[in-house]
């Protein structure tokens, strides 16, 4: 049988930046719930990443409007925000709706008089930088250069009348943290800006619970990256938990999850990069599965120095 692992994060790449704190919180024997939403936290925080945070590409009304989530394996405990602006770190947010209401999720300007009375603080999340990107697209100045994201999205520019090409890889990131801590509970955090350029109040799966985040002590946890719609309409992240406790293997169950998405018509899903899952069973063995052949995922143990990069599993869209 597999080894049993305590003290151990998952995610997606661009999380890494977390996982310093995350290791710190679980060598000190802090919970998988802290050291999921420090990692996230960090990320949010990162103005490199343009994905997640301050420094997300806004809407094409130049709105950056931020998404999360947080489940606690052990409780089945849920928080979410959808749509929230002006508030640098949705993952706490996420939180303090999860602990405080009798709510799993606040989205819009609800999410924002929470926030604000709950004593966040403001901030302006549009960086320079990004909202040169956006007035640069939205006036035509600049052109997508070649790579995995630009068919994927011809169609869904071409759809909202004259809006541009996008651009880069970074437009797209979220990221999404899976923690074991030392009393073997399980936590899971999401946290993502959505895609560059989206309609105002579009929310994508990041803020679903079963959808982007799903984490069940008894069987495992999952996060997703990519088409979000997707993720919404198959459940992906509860399937994967759900296949585990079917008795799937890990990489069964991450199989199956990408599997289903194949049932699903959508045209802005042509490109190999529509779906990307993390996932961890209850022992604390990981994987992760990608319709990208190339893509990658980092995994710490408190046992060692720094993260590990690995390649995905690679399921494609189409057979």
């Amino acid at each position: 049988m597999p080894k049993e692992i305590r003290g151990i994060v998952v995610g997606s790449r661009n999380a890494a930046v977390g996982f310093p704190r995350a290791i710190e919180i679980l060598r000190g024997g802090g919970s998988a719930l802290e050291a999921a939403i420090a990692a996230v936290k960090a990320v949010e925080d990162d103005l490199r990443d343009q994905g997640v945070g301050t420094g997300g590409i806004p809407n094409i009304l130049g709105e950056v409007e931020l998404d999360a989530s947080v489940m606690d394996g052990r409780t089945l405990a849920a928080g979410a925000v959808g749509a929230l602006k002006h508030y640098p770190h949705p993952i706490e947010v996420a939180r303090r709706i999860m602990e405080c209401t009798p709510h799993v999720m606040l989205v819009g300007e609800g999410a924002e008089l929470f926030a604000r009375t709950h004593g966040f603080q403001p901030a302006n999340l549009l960086t320079p930088e990004a909202e040169a990107i956006w007035r640069a697209v939205i006036h035509g100045e600049r052109r997508t250069e070649h790579n995995v994201y630009e068919d994927r999205y011809q169609l869904y520019m071409s759809v909202v009348q004259r809006w541009r090409e996008l651009l880069h890889r970074e437009l797209f990131g979220t990221t999404n943290v899976i923690v074991r801590d030392l009393a073997g509970n399980i936590a899971c955090a999401v946290s993502t800006s959505g895609w560059g350029f989206k309609w105002p109040g579009r929310l994508g799966d990041s803020p679903i619970i079963g959808a982007g985040n799903y984490a069940d002590n008894r069987y495992g946890a999952a996060a997703c990256t990519g088409r979000g719609e997707m993720a919404i309409r198959c459940a992906t992240a509860h399937s994967v938990v759900m296949y585990l406790r079917f008795g799937f293997t890990l990489e069964d169950a991450l199989r199956q999850a990408m599997l289903d998405l194949r049932a699903l018509d959508d045209p802005y899903a042509e490109a190999d990069t529509v779906m990307n899952i993390v996932a961890m069973d209850r022992d604390g063995n990981v994987s992760a599965a990608s319709t990208s052949p190339e893509a990658t995922y980092v995994v710490q143990t408190i046992d060692m120095e720094t993260y590990e990069e690995r390649p995905r599993l690679h399921v494609p869209l189409r057979e």
